[in-house]
C-alpha cells in the first residue's frame, strides 16, 4: 500500500506540474488536485501504519525476550540457591566432622569412639532393614511385571483367535 501510495503521488505531481502548465480548465484542475490530496494522504496512512507495524513487531520480539530471559533467570537463581544451600550443608558437616577429629585426639578418644560406635551400628541396622524393604518392593515389582506380561500375551492369543474367528466369518 506504501509503494501503490508513493506511486500515485508521483504520478499526480507530474500531471498538476503539466495541466498547470497547459492551463485547462478549472474543474480539471480541481480533480487532480483532489487525486493528488488523497493519493499524499493514503501515503501518510499507510507509511505511518507500515512504522507502527514495525515499531509493535520490535516491541512483540523485545518483551518474547524479557520473557525468556525472566524463566532463565529465576532458574540461574534457583540453582544458586540449591548450590548455596548445599554449601552450607557441607560446611556444617565439615565442621562437624573437624569436631569429631579433634575430640579424638583430646583425649576423650574411647568415650566418643563408643558413641560413634552405638551410632554406626545403628545406622546400619537401620540401613540393612531399608535394604531389606527395598529388594521387597523390588521382588514384588518383578512379579506383578511378570504377571501383568503373562495377562497381556493371554489377551493377545485371545484376540488373535478372535480374528481368526471374524476372518473366518466374512469370508463365508
Amino acid at each position: 500500500l506504501f509503494a501503490d501510495a508513493d506511486r500515485e503521488v508521483k504520478k499526480y505531481s507530474s500531471v498538476h506540474v503539466n495541466e498547470k502548465a497547459a492551463n485547462v480548465n478549472a474543474n480539471a484542475f480541481d480533480h487532480i488536485q483532489m487525486k493528488l490530496f488523497r493519493s499524499q494522504r493514503n501515503l501518510y496512512l499507510s507509511g505511518f501504519s507500515l512504522f507502527l507495524w514495525l515499531v509493535l513487531r520490535r516491541i512483540v520480539a523485545l518483551l518474547t525476550q524479557l520473557a525468556k530471559e525472566m524463566t532463565s533467570h529465576a532458574a540461574l537463581e534457583t540453582q544458586v540457591n540449591d548450590a548455596t544451600e548445599a554449601a552450607k550443608k557441607y560446611m556444617a558437616e565439615n565442621e562437624r566432622l573437624q569436631e569429631a577429629l579433634s575430640e579424638k585426639g583430646s583425649g576423650k578418644k574411647k568415650d566418643s569412639e563408643e558413641g560413634t560406635d552405638e551410632k554406626l551400628k545403628k545406622e546400619v541396622e537401620h540401613l540393612k532393614a531399608e535394604l531389606q524393604k527395598t529388594s521387597d518392593a523390588l521382588s514384588k515389582a518383578n512379579y506383578e511385571v511378570a504377571a501383568v506380561k503373562k495377562q497381556s500375551e493371554g489377551l493377545r492369543k485371545e484376540y488373535n483367535h478372535l480374528m481368526k474367528e471374524y476372518e473366518q466369518l466374512q469370508v463365508s
